[in-house]
């Protein structure tokens, strides 16, 4: 029995030592499966993350090229917008100086004034400069040059009193005085055209734009009486219904 133990001893450490290398090799698979589990775990997790960032970065550039293109249309908006608020103040400016030439044609002759010199001791006047001289100040006005445009109407007053567009450089230039903010002086060239022609169609824009003007220097006694007299005097006019209206709320 000894000898036998003694002849299977080599035979059982020999299986021995065959034995533990595959256990411990079979340990070693299961690490390294258990590890690449893990870095398979890990890899889905920065593929998974990865692909978040970029379906962000896509939709980042999805939106920056939305807001360029909302840009790019307000900007195409306000270039329309621009282009058409050019054209209506080019309107507006043209139909002043048509509508100025139409009244030019209806204008009477200015009333004889006993103050006034006679025209055979008046000076000699220049046709074709008191034209210039009138253009000048309407150009002016079409310009928008509002303060530059009142003092050129003034200038033509004085310079040409008797002339035949005497009654339009008091209109346009309370017109131009009124938008350059000088309401006094603006009220005052007003009331001198509605005074000195009553029946000119304009007279009860006239004493409207009056109004607007002594309301804005706070002059509200003014104001009242120039609506009063609107009424009064032009009851047809829209401006003076206008101001029956304004006179029975105040």
């Amino acid at each position: 029995m000894g000898k036998w133990l003694r002849a299977l001893l080599p035979a059982l450490l020999l299986t021995a030592l065959l034995f533990s290398p595959a256990r411990a090799g079979m340990f070693d698979d299961d690490e390294a499966r258990q590890r690449i589990e893990v870095l398979k775990g890990e890899f889905a997790e920065l593929a998974r993350r990865a692909d978040t960032i970029n379906r962000n970065q896509i939709d980042f550039a999805n939106q920056v090229e939305a807001i360029k293109a909302d840009i790019a249309k307000l900007r195409g908006q306000i270039e329309v917008l621009s282009y058409e608020l050019e054209a209506a103040q080019k309107r507006q400016k043209d139909f002043y100086v048509d509508l100025d030439s139409r009244l030019r044609k209806l204008e009477p002759a200015p009333p004889a004034d006993p103050k006034v010199e006679s025209k055979a001791d008046a000076p000699k006047v220049d046709p074709a400069q008191e034209t210039r001289d009138y253009e000048a100040a309407l150009a002016g006005l079409k310009a928008a040059k509002f303060k530059e445009a009142g003092a050129s109407f003034l200038a033509f007053i004085k310079a040409y009193p008797n002339s035949s567009l005497i009654a339009s450089a008091h209109y346009w230039g309370a017109y131009a005085h009124a938008q350059a903010k000088d309401h006094a002086a603006a009220a005052d060239l007003f009331a001198k055209f509605a005074a000195g022609w009553p029946n000119d169609e304009r007279a009860p824009a006239a004493l409207e734009s009056r109004v607007a003007s002594l309301e804005a220097t706070k002059d509200w006694k003014g104001a009242r009486a120039t609506l009063e007299l609107l009424a009064e005097k032009y009851p047809e006019s829209e401006a003076g219904k206008k101001a029956r209206l304004k006179l029975k709320k105040k």
